[in-house]
């Protein structure tokens, strides 16, 4: 017998799945249209998730989302992607998490924590708000959008200064996506070094993944691990600055709470855990795999179609100056770590 709570709970799930369907859709359209261009010669150099994003950007900043998709791509932005990375647990093992090794740990380390004070510091010498450089210096240091949003409700920061930092380090980190792959080759680094590199140093999961993986499966296997190393700092990190923001006056007064957990970690692990018990074959292994890339792909669809320039022209100058100098140090402090620490 079905219970009535059960049975008012589904017809309430549908109006749920209908006000995502659009925006499901447009996003997933977006990366089937990056798939096809892979077809064109030439294009097939780029990975889907890189060519998605830039569709994306394109088609918000000159036409437009239908409001009917906001819902939808939203939620391709959050959960699609949590599952996208849970799904790359798949093609890890524990011996390369190990590869990874304690000197990786400390690459990362050192390099968000040294990023994150130089954006603060180098944004008073700017003449940028302290708030707005903090937040800034967290996107480009933890994991972009995410970690703005995650150190905005943990410091009280101001909405307005929240959206440039998401654009901001949204442009640099899309920009990165394109210039990383182009200098693996000039640096003559080899796979390892560059997913590292790439896994520490770009701002999103996303941007992260999409670039570690235009040098091969090995870079983009240590580009997650890097990258998921970044995203595992961002609970300790954001709480820190939150407490250290209402003593030192780094953002506005207002309630603070504690920035959630990023749960998809665990499933990530878990899988990963499983991949090195369990032989999976190829036939499953394989679908898996081009599965979770089509889902990335919609994500950085859905990132592009939440990238707003206009934000980006909203403040001046000197915020952007000071989004650029974060990533530059962030891109040339990894690249020193990566080779630096073994």
């Amino acid at each position: 017998m079905v219970s009535l709570d059960a049975a008012v709970a589904q017809p309430a799930r549908l109006p749920r799945l209908l006000s995502l369907a659009p925006g499901l859709a447009l996003t997933a359209a977006v990366a089937g249209v990056a798939f096809a261009l892979r077809l064109i010669p030439g294009v097939a150099t780029l990975s889907p998730m890189i060519l998605a994003v830039l569709l994306g950007v394109v088609l918000h900043n000159s036409v437009g989302a239908p409001a009917a998709a906001r819902e939808g791509v939203a939620f391709s932005l959050r959960a699609v992607l949590r599952l996208s990375i849970i799904l790359l647990g798949l093609q890890i093992t524990a011996g390369q998490a190990a590869e990874h090794g304690v000197g990786g740990l400390a690459a990362v380390a050192t390099a968000l924590l040294g990023t994150l004070a130089f954006t603060i510091l180098m944004g008073r010498a700017l003449g940028v708000p302290r708030g707005l450089a903090l937040l800034i210096g967290v996107g480009t240091s933890i994991c972009g959008a995410s970690a703005v949003l995650a150190a905005k409700v943990a410091t009280a920061g101001d909405d307005e200064d929240a959206a440039y930092a998401v654009a901001c380090v949204t442009v640099f980190g899309t920009l990165a996506m394109f210039a990383y792959p182009l200098a693996q080759n000039l640096l003559h680094l080899s796979p390892r070094a560059y997913g590292l590199w790439a896994g520490s140093s770009i701002h999103e999961i996303a941007q992260a993944v999409a670039a570690a993986f235009q040098g091969g499966g090995d870079a983009g296997q240590f580009g997650t691990i890097a990258k998921l190393t970044r995203v595992a700092m961002m609970a300790p990190v954001v709480i820190a600055l939150g407490e250290m923001s209402a003593r030192l006056g780094l953002a506005g007064p207002g309630e603070r709470r504690r920035p959630p957990f990023p749960w998809f970690l665990i499933g990530f692990l878990t899988l990963a855990a499983l991949n090195s018990l369990v032989a999976i074959h190829h036939q499953i292994a394989a679908p898996i795999g081009v599965g979770a890339t089509f889902l990335l792909s919609m994500a950085m669809a859905a990132m592009g179609l939440h990238t707003d320039l206009r934000h980006i022209r909203s403040r001046g100058l000197r915020p952007l100056a000071l989004g650029l100098l974060a990533s530059l140090f962030i891109c040339g402090a990894s690249l020193v770590m990566v080779h630096l620490i073994p």
